[in-house]
């Protein structure tokens, strides 16, 4: 092989590796990004695959995918290790990351970079109307799906039970994502179970379609509890009739799902990515019910972590 040969070889392989995060070696080489999202049954899958169809067609060469993951703190992780280039995190779950706290203590993720603030993902606490659960202090001795162990949903789980006065002694902790849970409460094997995505669940749905689901109010007291001590909480109110049989309001806490890349995406291309998403909201809101609360001006509130310095200009301008 002659030498001049073997430099364009070289040169080639090392455009292609390049191409997920850079413009390219010249205009015709793709760039590949994976979009890590969550269950299929939640909120997240149906947006990332909103988000990687707005990429494609509106951003040149570009080849998008969404896949289905474990969800927030999964999507870290494997933005971390590289396997991924963008996801969908919640804003606390990023905040631990970056700050080495929580489920990351020990080990900082200080890597990430926020690209928008997009909608607020509901803590939802779903019950059935004949467990007699009326309240949070009421799921004392209560089998009580939490969230996968080291979640997102976890976390919430635990500092709200907290704010009850309750640990996971004083509960049976079951550790399942909440497409088991919404399953194990159809089956009647949890009492209760923790959801957090934006309203409306397919998840709840599903189960309210054939058992009668009831969401568990939190108490206005222990919302401002709550925001006290975690400011990446809001606090949000379900509306009446968001899932059968609903018939009033429901009292809860959100947090913010934030679409979130690495600094190894270029400013440029992150201006390119949030100038095409907020460029065709309507096929976010297609894609889920949450959509209609994703807006440039909400865009960088309750952004935890520093930003894609092109996605905070494009949003600033």
């Amino acid at each position: 092989m002659n030498k001049v040969l073997k430099r364009c070889i070289i040169a080639g392989l090392s455009c292609v590796a390049g191409a997920a995060l850079l413009a390219g070696c010249g205009g015709g080489d793709k760039q590949f990004l994976n979009i890590a999202t969550g269950g299929t049954a939640g909120t997240y899958y149906p947006l990332g695959g909103a988000v990687a169809e707005i990429l494609n067609q509106n951003i040149e060469n570009m080849n998008a995918s969404a896949q289905s993951t474990g969800a927030s703190v999964a999507n870290i992780n494997m933005l971390k290790d590289g396997s991924v280039d963008l996801a969908f995190v919640q804003n606390d779950i990023a905040y631990y990351a970056y700050n080495g706290k929580e489920m990351f203590e020990g080990k900082k993720v200080d890597s990430i970079r926020g690209l928008a603030a997009l909608y607020p993902e509901t803590i939802q606490f779903v019950t059935t109307a004949d467990s007699g659960i009326k309240n949070i202090s009421d799921l004392r001795g209560k089998k009580v799906a939490v969230g996968a162990s080291g979640s997102g949903a976890e976390a919430n789980a635990r500092q709200i039970l907290a704010a009850y006065g309750l640990t996971y002694n004083d509960i049976k902790p079951q550790y399942l994502s909440f497409g088991e849970a919404s399953d194990a409460l159809k089956d009647g094997n949890v009492d209760c179970g923790i959801v957090v995505a934006g309203y409306p669940t397919a998840a709840i749905q599903d189960l309210s379609a054939t058992k009668s689901a009831r969401i568990v109010e939190i108490d206005p007291k222990i919302q401002d509890a709550l925001i006290a001590k975690y400011p990446y909480y809001t606090k949000m109110t379900i509306p009446a009739g968001t899932y059968k049989n609903q018939t009033a309001p429901v009292n809860t806490v959100a947090v913010k799902c934030v679409l979130v890349g690495t600094d190894k995406i270029s400013d440029d291309l992150g201006a390119q990515i949030v100038k095409a998403i907020y460029g065709h909201l309507d096929r976010m809101k297609a894609a889920h019910a949450v959509g209609k609360y994703i807006t440039k001006d909400t865009a960088l509130d309750g952004m935890s972590i520093p930003m894609n310095k092109g996605a905070e200009s494009f949003f600033k301008s």
